[in-house]
């Protein structure tokens, strides 16, 4: 039995429990509810839909839930950018709304979410033992679904906009846990099975993404340049374009590699990387039964398919190629976004210390 309404100071605005109920009527005479989390939000949610009431702007689609607008905006959203929007990256949103966010607001009215729902459903995804980035992008098609409802008249504001994650497991990295030393991924490289040692040594070399690696095919290999030519990746069991346009790019091969490469050459559809039984690596495996394993034979649990892209950038920096270079081979968007996130200093790395300046000069009293 839920909890009797208690008047307020303000008309029309009704305490029940630690929630704030309005009660107000459309110009036809029907009756709705609002809620709010203080009396303050309460009075200013009032002022706002009196005004719209006055003006005639609030009508049915007051009484729309976020499945029923969903079910209509998975056919219609394209983005928020000129650019638009990858239908993989779609497939995401809707699996992630469908899996997550639907179940717990679905049923709610869009003009009823708050910023009080979405810290619910943050703190229900940190429950799970999500990290914090993790929470951070599944809040990403929440958000943009309530920002396309703005644009449609249903809601005045988006109540995730302002949302600031503090959920979720935080993971304490340090450059350890991103990039290889020369002497970890010797170790590595010696643990794993030589007929997988070649791909590995290979993502090393040139910072590939795995999806990118394992969709190489012969006739992207430019023997006479020294040349990989990445215009493609195998993403979620098909070939898609790369990650963005920055992804298609020429990446410079060693002169051993390109030799090595050379010596086995197939015909121009083939695959440059196989498994043992001739197909097409898998990535899940790949980590699962092959790195993984390695990496505790070597010391370095930590170690991931992924480190080796931070290894790359890492040790590309390290021989003196600046942030632009580095941010091409790897195919990012910008070279701060490449310092920033792929670039890690080994504690050797630091230069000497410069010396206290000293003279007579620096000696005299002010």
């Amino acid at each position: 039995m839920s909890r009797p309404l208690q008047r307020t100071s303000v008309p029309g605005v009704y305490r029940r429990g630690h929630t704030y109920v309005l009660v107000l009527r459309d110009r036809s005479g029907r009756q709705f509810k609002r809620f709010a989390d203080t009396l303050n939000e309460a009075r200013a949610l009032r002022a706002q839909l009196v005004a719209d009431i006055d003006r005639g702007e609030l009508g049915e689609t007051r009484r729309t839930t976020l499945n029923e607008y969903f079910a209509e905006w998975r056919h219609t959203y394209g983005g928020r950018s000129s650019r638009g929007l990858r239908q993989n990256t779609m497939d995401d949103y809707i699996r992630v709304l469908q899996r997550d966010a639907l179940p717990m607001l679905g049923e709610l009215q869009l003009a009823d979410i708050r910023m009080a729902h979405i810290k619910r459903y943050a703190a229900t995804l940190a429950a799970r033992g999500l990290a914090n980035n993790t929470i951070r992008r599944n809040l990403a098609p929440l958000r943009a679904l309530l920002a396309t409802a703005v644009e449609d008249g249903l809601i005045r504001s988006n109540p995730a906009a302002g949302f600031r994650n503090v959920y979720g497991v935080r993971r304490q990295d340090t450059f350890v846990h991103k990039a290889l030393s020369d002497d970890e991924l010797v170790r590595l490289l010696d643990a794993v099975p030589e007929s997988y040692r070649e791909l590995l040594e290979f993502l090393a070399e040139t910072g590939l993404r795995i999806g990118e690696a394992i969709e190489l095919r012969w006739k992207d290999v430019d023997f006479a340049a020294g040349r990989v030519h990445v215009q493609r990746r195998w993403y979620k069991d098909g070939v898609d374009a790369p990650k963005s346009r920055f992804g298609i790019r020429a990446v410079p091969l060693t002169p051993e590699r390109a030799q090595a490469l050379a010596d086995r050459a197939g015909r121009a559809e083939q695959l440059l990387f196989t498994n043992s039984a001739g197909q097409r690596h898998d990535s899940c495996n790949l980590m699962k039964r092959i790195v993984r394993p390695a990496s505790i034979v070597a010391g370095i649990p930590w170690a991931t398919v992924h480190c080796l892209r931070h290894t790359c950038a890492s040790r590309l920096f390290r021989a003196g190629w600046n942030a632009k270079q580095v941010q091409m081979m790897l195919g990012h968007h910008s070279p701060a976004f490449t310092l920033a996130t792929y670039v890690h200093l080994m504690p050797d790395d630091l230069p000497m210390p410069l010396s206290a300046p000293s003279g007579p000069a620096l000696r005299q009293p002010a």
